[in-house]
C-alpha cells in the first residue's frame, strides 16, 4: 500500500507539472499551420500573452512538383521527301505536284515553338541524383514558310500560289504532350542545379491550321488536319547549367501521314526554377 501510495503521488505530481506547462504554452496544429500561445505567468488575468504563428512548407520526401513551366524556341524539320516520286508529282493524286525542297523552306526567326507545361513532377530514384521526371502540357508549333505554299483540303494537296503576295504564311500544329525522362542531377544540394535529362514524349494533335495574310484577302485561317499524324512520339532532352536551362525534341518519324517526309525538331530555352 505504501508503494502504491508513492506511485500515485508521483503520477499526480507529474500531471500537475504538465498542466502548468500547458497553461504557460498552448500549441495548436492545423494542417501545416502551427499556432503557439505563450503566457508569461506573471499575474492572473494579465493580457501580456504572445501568440506565434508558424507556416511550414510541406514536402513529400523525394518528390517535388513544378507548375507553369514555359519553353520558347524554334521549329525546324529534317526534309527527306523524295520529290521525284509519284506520291508527290502525280498531277491527279500527288500530294504536291511540281514541288521541290525549296517550296518548304522556313523563316527560322519566325518559326517559333512555345511549350506550356501545366505541371512537371520529379521523383527521386537514387538520393536526388537520379530522378524520374514526368508531366503534361501543350506543345505549340508554328512553321512559317518563306514561299507562298498553300494547303488545299479534301483531299490535302499543296500548291504554290505565285499569283498572291503573302505577308504571313504559317502552318500551326498543337499537341497535348506527356513527357517521361530520367533526370541526372549532378549538384542535388544546389538551388540551381547542374545536370541533364533524357527520355521520350507522346503527343496528341488537338489543333492544326494554316494562317495566311494577303493584301487581297486579308487574314485567312483554314482548320484541317492536312494529313498530319494524329500522334507524335519524340525523343526529348534538357540541359541544366545553373540559371540556364535548355531543351530539345526530335520526332521519331514524319509529321505527315503521306506525301511529305518531314521529321520535326525544336530547340530552345526553358523557363523553370529546377
Amino acid at each position: 500500500m505504501k508503494r502504491m501510495f508513492l506511485l500515485l503521488t508521483g503520477f499526480c505530481f507529474a500531471l500537475g507539472l504538465q498542466a502548468q506547462e500547458t497553461e504557460k504554452s498552448d500549441t495548436v496544429k492545423i494542417g501545416n499551420i502551427t499556432i503557439i500561445k505563450k503566457d508569461d505567468g506573471k499575474s492572473k488575468g494579465s493580457s501580456s500573452n504572445d501568440t506565434e504563428v508558424k507556416i511550414e512548407k510541406k514536402k513529400s520526401k523525394g518528390k517535388s512538383t513544378n507548375w507553369g513551366i514555359v519553353d520558347i524556341g524554334i521549329n525546324q524539320f529534317n526534309d527527306q521527301t523524295n520529290y521525284s516520286s509519284a506520291a508527290i508529282q502525280d498531277p491527279s493524286t500527288g500530294f504536291a505536284p511540281g514541288a521541290n525542297e525549296d517550296w518548304f523552306k522556313l523563316r527560322n526567326n519566325k518559326s517559333i515553338n512555345v511549350n506550356i507545361w501545366i505541371f512537371t513532377q520529379r521523383v527521386s530514384l537514387i538520393k536526388d541524383v537520379v530522378n524520374l521526371k514526368y508531366g503534361i502540357g501543350l506543345e505549340l508549333n508554328n512553321y512559317r514558310f518563306s514561299r507562298q505554299v498553300k494547303f488545299n483540303t479534301d483531299p490535302t494537296k499543296v500548291v504554290l500560289d505565285n499569283s498572291t503576295s503573302y505577308s504571313k504564311n504559317k502552318l500551326a500544329a498543337d499537341y497535348l504532350t506527356v513527357p517521361m525522362m530520367l533526370n541526372f542531377n549532378l549538384t542535388p544540394k544546389k538551388k540551381n542545379p547542374v545536370g541533364f535529362s533524357a527520355g521520350v514524349s507522346a503527343g496528341y494533335l488537338y489543333s492544326s491550321r494554316q494562317k495566311t495574310i494577303t493584301a487581297a484577302d486579308g487574314k485567312q485561317k483554314t482548320r484541317n488536319d492536312f494529313d498530319l499524324r494524329p500522334f507524335k512520339l519524340s525523343y526529348v532532352g534538357e540541359l541544366n547549367l545553373g540559371f540556364i536551362r535548355l531543351y530539345g525534341s526530335l520526332a521519331t518519324q514524319s509529321m505527315f501521314k503521306k506525301g511529305l517526309d518531314q521529321t520535326p525538331y525544336n530547340i530552345g530555352i526553358r523557363l523553370s526554377n529546377w
